[in-house]
């Protein structure tokens, strides 16, 4: 990206722009990397003039939330990330939410226990927005977005306003239709949950606090877990099975609390994250015969 087009993106209405920013600002990892530009569209039109913009420019971009399963390898982003934290508007009508997808999902999660609503207790602990949960179908407690959500406004690439279903969304384990289509971006989200006690819902959200305190690296920078779990297992015990805790590459380790969880210790680097990740795929699929799949995506 070159300084006119740069003055172009600036030049765009209703966009606060960051420039040279730190990508440790910007991914749960917290990991070492330059972005030439940080783009926060206020509203709708804003963000379609500065795809058109991007596209037809070839710039690279990338929409994001926070950024909790992104590992950027280059040390230099050269292109714009767009984060959408302006769409954060929530209506909460009885038991039906709908909330822009910049809004935080523990922010959300903790919003509608307060209204005594059940159904969201397993995001409590997951660091994204609504939007990226809804990209990667976050879950955890064996629930996910899949079960909550009825519907979502997107933009299409066409740049038209369309809603889509349940149905139409193809959730599945940690996957959905917008991770195979990303040209198609979730501006807002419709969750049906149901009424419950208040407390028993505090409670509960409570518990798996403290119990990600006893069994979670929360000390240091992570995406949280690193590998699906395969059919009938858990990545965490294969892992740990082969001696690898606390295996480092750089500042990026495999924690010795949970075999599931790569920490930064220090100043670790994107590609320091994906040689591990790489060694733990090929040590145990030696030993096991089994293909690791990682739930973190990787961003040149």
């Amino acid at each position: 990206m070159n300084n006119n087009q740069l003055d172009e993106i600036k030049k765009i209405k209703n966009i606060k722009v960051l420039e040279n920013e730190p990508l440790k600002k910007y991914t749960s990892f917290k990991l070492d990397g330059k972005v030439a530009i940080v783009a926060y569209p206020e509203n709708l039109d804003s963000l379609i003039k500065l795809l058109k913009y991007v596209r037809e420019e070839n710039i690279k971009y990338k929409i994001i939330g926070n950024g909790s399963n992104l590992v950027f390898i280059c040390e230099k982003y050269n292109g714009v990330l767009i984060k959408l934290d302006f769409l954060d508007d929530l209506k909460i009508n009885d038991t039906t939410i709908k909330v822009g997808a910049g809004y935080s999902l523990i922010k959300l999660a903790s919003k509608v226990s307060k209204e005594g609503l059940t159904g969201l207790e397993f995001a409590s602990g997951i660091p994204g927005t609504v939007g990226g949960a809804v990209f990667m179908n976050a879950g955890a407690y064996k629930s996910d977005m899949g079960y909550i959500v009825n519907e979502i406004k997107v933009l299409t690439p066409e740049y038209e306003v369309k809603t889509l279903y349940n149905k139409d969304l193809n959730f599945h384990y940690r996957t959905s239709f917008l991770q195979k289509n990303p040209d198609y971006i979730c501006l807002e989200a419709t969750i049906i949950l149901k009424h419950g006690k208040k407390k028993d819902i505090e409670d509960l959200m409570e518990e798996r606090k403290k119990r990600r305190i006893m069994t979670q690296p929360l000390e240091f920078p992570s995406a949280g877990s690193v590998f699906r779990n395969p059919e009938d297992d858990f990545a965490g015990r294969l892992i740990e099975s082969i001696g690898l805790k606390n295996k480092n590459i750089g500042d990026a380790y495999i924690s010795d609390k949970h075999a599931n969880f790569i920490v930064n210790k220090g100043n670790a680097k994107g590609i320091d994250v994906k040689n591990l990740i790489d060694e733990v795929k090929k040590q145990v699929k030696k030993e096991y015969g089994i293909e690791l799949k990682a739930e973190q995506e990787f961003v040149e």
